[in-house]
């Protein structure tokens, strides 16, 4: 799983609660409600989230914590020492006669 570098999502999330409290402030002007909803999709993108709302919250718990307890938030747990290891694939035999 990619995830985005931690000062672009807090950058991205800065703009987002920035456009948000202007939107609030000014919720008919059209021009402010639309960077607002430019600000949330990027947010969306970088969070893998279809909800602006969701993919703030999903940004505030990455900034928040480490990588690992991130992913083990989101259920990508990363896998531990010994399932990290794989097995050597199976030797191959041919089906082919000897000569």
């Amino acid at each position: 799983m990619l995830l985005p570098a931690k000062a672009e999502v807090a950058r991205q999330l800065r703009r987002y609660r920035a456009w948000e409290r202007v939107m609030l402030a000014k919720p008919h002007d059209r021009t402010v409600r639309a960077t607002f909803e430019d600000s949330g999709y990027t947010l969306c993108v970088l969070m893998g989230k279809r909800c602006a709302r969701e993919a703030a919250d999903a940004a505030e718990r990455y900034l928040r914590s480490s990588l690992a307890g991130y992913l083990r938030e989101q259920d990508g747990r990363p896998p531990s020492g010994r399932a990290a290891r794989r097995a050597p694939p199976p030797e191959r035999r041919s089906t082919a006669p000897s000569p």
